[in-house]
């Protein structure tokens, strides 16, 4: 049972529905639900002839939509990663593809307060971090499993996490041990490993269980994934906006609007182009930030950052 826990609350949700364009007639698919805050945004702005198709892998997040919206035709959830954008669209029935998607990424508020999801370092659960219980290793069995320098490149590059190979070495020897069956038990071993105080205002284990979450969900190649999927299937003026909260999550969006606004990619000394590349997005003005408001109100959002762009016609 989820824990009672503090209020979820949608991370730029003005901004970003604003830049979705919600209103009559237009089908938008929010491809991360959670607990529906940006959904229920969407659907005031839709009219009556818009329609609103929502993903999620959380088997739970699914039933709180069912249950959320079940009375509104205008909306429908199904239960698909977000990476499988392509699939759900088809499932849906729309054929002539979608005028906006929305994906907030990373994990949601639900489930870092509920401890048997183990997301949380601040409350004791089983060790397992997926999104999906039902499928995939749990954050135990992939511990158990990693490498010694696949464990220590997670950490440096997932998690960011400047003391990697102490953080490593120490959670290789609790796993000798066989001393890692919780969320507490890791959290212990990473606070002990990482010197000094750490960062103000951080608790010590916070990078190592980011990191880890990030491998056993595979968060970049489903984003990698759905980027490539989510312009496959918007329509041309369509728009699509991405919530990040991870700088590498942001810099792969970044990059990939970039290299989708480019028309040529053929070397610079070619007299003409061989490649054939057409642009397929434009970027939309400035990436979007929370203000000082909303970051006080909702610690999530300090990091967030929306990138905006629209698909231009074939």
């Amino acid at each position: 049972m989820a824990a009672e826990g503090r209020q979820h609350l949608p991370v730029l949700a003005e901004a970003a529905v604003d830049a979705l364009r919600p209103g009559p007639g237009r089908r938008l698919v929010d491809a991360t639900y959670g607990r529906g805050g940006h959904a229920r945004l969407i659907l005031d702005r839709l009219g009556d002839t818009g329609a609103l198709l929502a993903l999620d892998r959380d088997p739970e997040a699914v039933a709180h939509g069912r249950a959320a919206f079940e009375s509104d035709p205008r909306f429908r959830i199904l239960r698909h990663p977000f990476s499988r954008i392509g699939q759900a669209v088809k499932e849906a029935g729309w054929s002539g593809g979608v005028d906006g998607i929305l994906a907030d990424l990373g994990v949601s508020s639900p489930q870092l307060d509920d401890a048997g999801r183990g997301f949380s370092f601040r409350e004791e659960g089983p060790l397992d971090m997926r999104m999906d219980p039902g499928t995939g290793r749990s954050a135990a069995e992939w511990l158990r499993e990693v490498s010694p320098g696949e464990l220590e490149r997670v950490l440096r590059e997932y998690g960011e996490e400047r003391h990697a190979r102490r953080v490593a070495h120490a959670i290789l020897a609790a796993r000798e041990r066989d001393a890692l069956a919780t969320t507490g038990d890791l959290a212990e071993v990473v606070r002990a490993a990482v010197p000094g105080r750490g960062e103000p205002g951080k608790d010590k284990a916070t990078r190592t269980f980011q990191a880890v979450r990030m491998a056993v969900n595979d968060e970049l190649g489903e984003l990698a994934a759905f980027l490539e999927a989510a312009v496959e299937v918007l329509r041309p003026g369509g728009r699509l906006v991405v919530i990040a909260f991870h700088s590498l999550e942001d810099r792969m969006v970044k990059r990939f609007i970039r290299e989708e606004a480019r028309e040529c990619v053929c070397p610079p000394d070619f007299p003409v182009c061989r490649c054939d590349k057409v642009a397929r997005l434009r970027p939309v003005g400035k990436p979007l930030r929370p203000g000082a408001e909303e970051r006080d109100a909702n610690p999530r959002a300090r990091s967030a950052i929306a990138r905006v762009a629209e698909r231009l016609a074939a």
